[in-house]
């Protein structure tokens, strides 16, 4: 028995609202028998989500304990224990559950922290010889010196940076000194050089009683600089890449899912992959990854959708929801979302599939609005 905690909050900056909305992913992570944190405000659309779940075949737990308090997990051991970030990435809030985490496990806690930096991740990347862009990291603002010495285009980011927040694209030493004004000056960040990449693949391990596992890879969908998607399976696996990172992390105390985001540039030989950052954590990718496991889903996409809707009974889903024999068909990842008008989904099928149930669930949700208003 597990118990699955996955608030955001700790470790996520509320930009658009909703975050506290999130927990709700880690219901199709669970089994019967284990027990799943909620926050109260996913009790209404509950009722709707267990019976799509039970429709498409989906096994998980039903008890739900309506609260996201970090205290329900002292009750159990480390390793029965999954959350989405085991640490905290703000330095002034969160202190008493962050506290809690620390007395549960230090030492996962402990290499969360360091490789949720990515001036750390460049740190041991270097050290390992595991390649990475060209970058240049900096304790605080006063160590910029000459802006004209750097390469341009370049991208300068936040060491500790959240969805893309506190990631600049510059295009001269203009660009580039305004952005760094953005930080705070005491905040540590880095500048990077911008590559040529034909694909960015997140590279998923997981950590269990066994020991240290490769998980999965997969294409990511991308908005800009924001996560919008990952797509399985993909042609490329190059797990060697970031194998020594991978294992550093399980011997200095990493439990749980975690994963790799990883460049694929296209060489004169072949592909060449750059690793670009570690997600000590769950990711975008981990929650579709492990309901397409237990539906026994060969082929997916994952997509975060906009919507009129804002409750799971205004949503119909009609001959597109998931059909446990074909093995093709929509399933709800972030469903709790819908509150603030969006809606994570599974796209089960081949890629003309996917294709196509992307273009009916748009038109779906654009013709349910139509007659909703």
């Amino acid at each position: 028995m597990k118990i699955f905690n996955h608030d955001i909050t700790m470790s996520t900056l509320d930009t658009n609202g909703g975050i506290h909305l999130f927990s709700g992913r880690a219901v199709g992570l669970s089994s019967p028998g284990d027990k799943v944190q909620l926050h109260p405000d996913l009790a209404a659309d509950w009722p709707l989500l267990q019976k799509h779940y039970a429709r498409i075949g989906l096994d998980y737990s039903q008890d739900i304990i309506w609260n996201t308090d970090f205290a329900e997990l002292a009750q159990h051991s480390p390793g029965k224990i999954s959350v989405y970030f085991f640490g905290h990435a703000f330095e002034h809030d969160h202190q008493s559950s962050a506290q809690r985490l620390r007395q549960l496990d230090n030492k996962w806690y402990g290499v969360v922290q360091y490789m949720n930096s990515k001036n750390n991740f460049i740190t041991l990347a270097n050290r390992l010889d595991v390649p990475v862009p060209k970058t240049e990291c900096f304790s605080h603002r006063a160590e910029l010196g000459n802006l004209e010495a750097f390469a341009y285009p370049c991208y300068v980011k936040l060491a500790v940076s959240d969805h893309g927040v506190g990631i600049f694209r510059c295009e001269n030493s203009e660009e580039l000194l305004n952005a760094v004004e953005h930080f705070p000056k005491d905040k540590p960040f880095q500048i990077q050089e911008e590559i040529q990449a034909s694909a960015f693949l997140n590279l998923q391990y997981r950590v269990t009683a066994q020991g240290l596992e490769r998980l999965l890879i997969s294409e990511q969908i991308l908005d800009g600089c924001v996560h919008g998607g990952n797509r399985y399976p993909t042609t490329y696996q190059p797990w060697h890449v970031v194998d020594p990172m991978a294992q550093w992390m399980f011997e200095n105390g990493m439990r749980g899912t975690f994963g790799f985001d990883v460049a694929v540039v296209d060489g004169a030989t072949g592909p060449v992959y750059l690793a670009i950052e570690c997600n000590p954590r769950y990711n975008g990718s981990s929650y579709p990854t492990e309901i397409a496991k237990q539906l026994s889903v060969p082929n997916w996409c994952s997509e975060t959708l906009h919507t009129d809707f804002r409750r799971l009974t205004d949503l119909n889903l009609e001959d597109l929801e998931f059909d446990p024999n074909t093995k093709a068909g929509v399933v709800l990842i972030n469903w709790g979302t819908i509150q603030t008008g969006k809606l994570t989904v599974l796209l089960a099928g081949s890629l003309s599939q996917q294709a196509e149930l992307s273009r009916r669930i748009r038109h779906q949700w654009s013709r349910q609005t139509a007659l909703v208003g």
